[in-house]
């Protein structure tokens, strides 16, 4: 019984209300998040128990903040700038680790879909075609979350290094803007300490 409260998910409206609207990307972060919580017999994280390493920044990213519990600012959310649908998420108190990753495109998930979307998009759309990407939007994300998980995702146990804790570092303050910045955020310039956007990176390209 104990593993069946750990593993309750909450629901897909909570993710509504955060990310503003329903849409596939926030579905498929949603399914992702419920996989990986299932696999790792894991709650949501309270603090650093739980670590998501995302692939991509889409809507996606949104739906596991609410679920699992993973975010920026609590350091547990580990941002990969890949442009892919992978996910890894590993759990400190088990040492396990689990690897999603969308198996196709959403365009050859949902074709009609996407055919929708273009043509919604493109200069002179009609109404009609911006009603009917609505309905494909809203057909499609129902679709995600209601499509068995192994149709859609490839999950896979991975040994990986789990990732230093988030630390907290001192700041010192900027000799250009005099505004504080992060230690480990800092840069040299000409003997002085400075804030990366006041640095003037040199470069011979």
């Amino acid at each position: 019984m104990e593993d069946v409260k750990q593993c309750e998910i909450i629901p897909f409206s909570e993710v509504t209300r955060f990310h503003g609207h329903s849409c596939p990307g926030s579905a498929i972060g949603y399914r992702v998040a419920e996989i990986a919580i299932s696999e790792l017999l894991s709650s949501r994280s309270e603090d650093e128990e739980l670590v998501a390493i995302v692939e991509n920044d889409s809507c996606s990213v949104d739906a596991i903040q609410v679920v699992t519990g993973c975010t920026l600012g609590k350091g547990n959310l580990i941002f990969r700038d890949h442009g892919k649908q992978v996910y890894t998420f590993l759990n400190r108190k088990t040492g396990k680790a689990v690897r999603i990753a969308l198996k196709d495109n959403i365009e050859e998930i949902a074709p009609e879909f996407s055919e929708a979307r273009e043509k919604a998009s493109s200069p002179g759309s009609t109404s009609e075609e911006k009603d009917n990407f609505l309905k494909a939007k809203e057909s499609f994300t129902e679709k995600i979350l209601k499509t068995p998980a192994p149709e859609l995702f490839k999950v896979e146990n991975v040994d990986m290094e789990f990732p230093e804790e988030a630390r907290i570092f001192k700041s010192i303050h900027c000799a250009k803007c005099g505004e504080p910045v992060a230690e480990h955020r800092a840069r040299v310039e000409n003997g002085e300490i400075v804030c990366m956007p006041c640095f003037n990176d040199y470069s011979r390209k």
